[in-house]
């Protein structure tokens, strides 16, 4: 298999953990072979200092020729004061927007190795394998805005279509997992909540095989928390998936480690550690790069169908991680942390120790 993939470094560690990323891609391809080919773009803060945009129109047409987008991190302090069309996250509204990548994937699944660092007790966190799908491109974040010095608004608004295909598209997830999908809303306040119940109770009836569920987002805010066991597949709006995303993040002890995926109907995606730029440690090798490697695996798997490929980077992270290697952020007590490329060639080391032995195996079948 041959496939283009626009690399957007962005800001911050974001060039340490997508090098890092690329780095654990070509050893796929190396082992299954494939090609792919890798070409470079800026966005966020580093393409304002370079362009005064962004989103460039360069990089808009460099990421139109690819099948896939590979994005570090964007932001930082260094922006802060800029004017809101100047800012480093103007160039994710616009980049989601302008390839209509409606559908976010944040799966969350806690590693045995890292429960310590989670602040849930060890029974509630260690079984959680959640996938939350969080509606992208429509209601409050891109609705109309009006600000004066004495009121402002923001103008939330969804469609039924916007609505329908991001229903459909966690139906479909939860059919290829355990089979359970909860709807969250506030139907009991908003009327786009009390629309988006509306077509999941029409859209389930396309669903006999899902288990289907309606749930407030305070009720389910504090779920998480408590019962995080409870779900499989979480659909939401906007607002609401970018807030119950996050919390559900801290299950696992750490941002470093958690991937995304934001596509749209014809697969082409973008994919995404889902932490922050961490301007404080760029340069120093301290950065975590499993969230991005993972999220290298998900673009294997979702955009690619290449479910063997995601599947061993997976297997390699949690390996690498289960015989006790970690960077700074996750090295306990005692423990000795690697740097980001020392820790990147423990999982290069794996995928490769791995395929020797089943290399060998084979021979003797």
């Amino acid at each position: 298999m041959e496939k283009k993939i626009t690399v957007l470094p962005g800001d911050g560690i974001g060039p340490e953990v997508v090098a890092s990323a690329v780095r654990v891609l070509q050893a796929i391809g190396k082992r299954y072979n494939h090609k792919f080919h890798l070409s470079y773009a800026v966005i966020g803060g580093t393409a304002i200092d370079e362009f005064n945009n962004p989103l460039p129109d360069e990089t808009i047409a460099i990421c139109k020729e690819s099948d896939a987008i590979l994005l570090g991190a964007v932001g930082g302090p260094k922006w802060d004061n800029n004017p809101p069309e100047l800012r480093p996250e103007k160039g994710l509204l616009k980049i989601r927007k302008t390839f209509d990548l409606f559908a976010n994937l944040r799966p969350v699944k806690a590693f045995p190795s890292l429960l310590g660092a989670s602040p849930l007790k060890r029974e509630v966190a260690e079984n959680v394998d959640l996938m939350i799908v969080r509606e992208l491109t429509g209601g409050i974040y891109f609705g109309e805005k009006h600000r004066t010095d004495n009121e402002a608004s923001d103008l939330n608004i969804y469609t039924r279509k916007e609505i329908e295909r991001i229903v459909d598209n966690a139906f479909e997830m939860a059919r290829l997992r355990k089979g359970r999908l909860c709807s969250v809303d506030k139907a009991n306040v908003l009327e786009t909540s009390r629309l988006w119940r509306q077509v999941v109770e029409e859209k389930k009836e396309q669903y006999p095989d899902v288990k289907v569920e309606h749930n407030l987002v305070d009720s389910v805010a504090m779920k998480l928390i408590t019962n995080p066991e409870h779900f499989d597949v979480v659909v939401t709006d906007n607002m609401f998936g970018d807030i119950l995303s996050d919390e559900a993040s801290v299950i696992t002890g750490s941002l470093g480690v958690l991937p995304s995926a934001s596509i749209r109907g014809d697969h082409f995606g973008l994919y995404e550690p889902i932490h922050g730029s961490a301007p404080d440690i760029a340069g120093q090798g301290k950065a975590n790069p499993a969230a991005t490697i993972l999220s290298v695996a998900m673009m294997l798997r979702y955009s690619f169908g290449l479910k063997e490929e995601a599947t061993e980077i997976e297997r390699a992270v949690s390996a690498v991680f289960n015989d006790g290697y970690f960077t700074a952020d996750l090295a306990k007590d005692g423990s000795r942390s690697l740097s980001t490329n020392e820790w990147t060639d423990r999982v290069i080391i794996e995928i490769d120790t791995n395929f020797v032995a089943d290399s060998i195996v084979e021979s003797y079948i």
